[in-house]
């Protein structure tokens, strides 16, 4: 996957404006950014996207997390308090196909650059809205974050062990990712309906509807059945074995995953043990179920008893579901994330440094992403756009900065 010139990627000619902070609006906008969009990330003067304070500083004195979620953009400060901030805003969003903002339900009216306001100025524009609980709903003035929006969504309640307190499922930001993604998607849907068209649209996108969306039949199952899936651990219900399981490394697991008889008779052969897919104990899912408990502490005594690499060698050795419980260190020293080329290493003149980011995704076999460069210090393409792309001059660029509008 070998990067490409902006002028051959798919979204090449696309403007965005991301106004939005931290992850999920940035993320889509920094998905049409590795395609070839020209992102323009308009930030307050004073501190700038809050991205920029959040996680493992950096040693220019911002973070990790905004050096690399702030890939291929363009940092603009603009005031957005101050008229002349708003006056310039408006220009930049006439000259511009999409829009990503966060903020919560109302907060752009109260700055007079609403929805209704700037689809005046730019029929075509194309603006997405990300909060919360959405633009509607008794809820829509409420603060909203990921770790929020897994638990209203349902996925934190089935998070954890039997019983025990609900935990976070996986990183705290998922739910910015997944709406992020379908953000993405919708600013993707609402071009293409521009191209037939003409007219722009907005997208409103809640963090929880997103995490909702990703939980399988929590919903029809619930509706249909009464039934209210409660946490069950490292393991699943309804397939056995299929969790996670100690290896004799101490702090090495292994993922498990049987979820038909063919497989388990597959893990049974690389066990040694091929009687235990026998119709006579366990070569049926419905009576491994039954026996959850004898079958997951067969496997898990199995598993302690030998290394974490020679319980895989010995699964892949016969086509068992196995794979690690990866750390980032196991990650940066997996064979299939360097053959992918998953790990993008880019020297940055400004850190001084090698960083190593993950890379783009989805896989164009014809026009694949790129990034040209690593979140950039604040403000530092704010002189060049209000020059090129608004025709200020430098005299009132100075005064604009004199103000403390820029």
């Amino acid at each position: 996957m070998d990067p490409q010139p902006s002028e051959h990627l798919p979204l090449t000619g696309i403007r965005v404006i991301d106004l939005a902070t931290v992850v999920a609006g940035p993320y889509c906008a920094g998905i049409l950014g590795e395609f070839g969009a020209e992102v323009l990330k308009v930030e307050h003067p004073l501190g700038g996207d809050t991205g920029r304070h959040f996680g493992t500083p950096s040693p220019r004195g911002d973070t990790l997390v905004w050096v690399s979620e702030g890939r291929n953009k363009k940092s603009v400060t603009i005031d957005l308090h101050h008229a002349a901030g708003v006056r310039m805003f408006k220009d930049l969003v006439a000259k511009s196909d999409v829009l990503v903002e966060n903020f919560r339900p109302g907060t752009m009216e109260k700055w007079g650059i609403g929805w209704d306001v700037l689809h005046a100025i730019n029929p075509g524009l194309i603006m997405l809205r990300v909060s919360g609980y959405g633009q509607t709903g008794p809820y829509k003035d409420r603060p909203g974050f990921a770790r929020v929006a897994h638990a209203v969504g349902g996925l934190t309640y089935l998070a954890g062990m039997p019983k025990g307190t609900p935990v976070t499922a996986g990183s705290t930001t998922l739910g910015d990712y997944f709406t992020g993604l379908y953000g993405c998607v919708g600013v993707l849907l609402a071009l293409r309906h521009k191209e037939k068209t003409g007219r722009g649209q907005y997208i409103d996108a809640a963090l929880y509807e997103s995490v909702f969306r990703c939980t399988d039949e929590l919903a029809p199952a619930y509706a249909m059945y009464g039934t209210v899936q409660e946490r069950h651990g490292p393991h699943m219900e309804s397939g056995c074995p299929y969790g996670h399981f100690p290896t004799r490394d101490g702090s090495k697991w292994v993922a498990i995953a049987c979820t038909t008889d063919k497989m388990f008779g597959r893990l049974a052969e690389a066990m040694g043990r091929p009687e235990l897919a026998s119709s006579s104990l366990y070569g049926e899912q419905k009576a491994r179920i039954a026996s959850r408990t004898d079958v997951n502490e067969i496997v898990r005594d199995w598993c302690g008893s030998l290394p974490r690499e020679e319980v895989l060698a010995r699964c892949n050795a016969v086509g068992a579901p196995a794979a690690p419980l990866n750390s980032i260190a196991d990650i940066f020293g997996d064979r299939q994330f360097h053959a992918r080329r998953n790990l993008l290493a880019i020297d940055d003149a400004d850190l001084g440094e090698t960083v190593i980011v993950p890379n783009v995704i989805p896989r164009l076999s014809k026009t694949p992403g790129r990034i040209e460069h690593l979140g950039p210090w604040l403000g530092q393409h704010t002189e060049s756009v209000l020059k090129d792309l608004l025709g200020l001059s430098e005299a009132e660029i100075d005064e604009l900065r004199a103000q403390r509008v820029i």
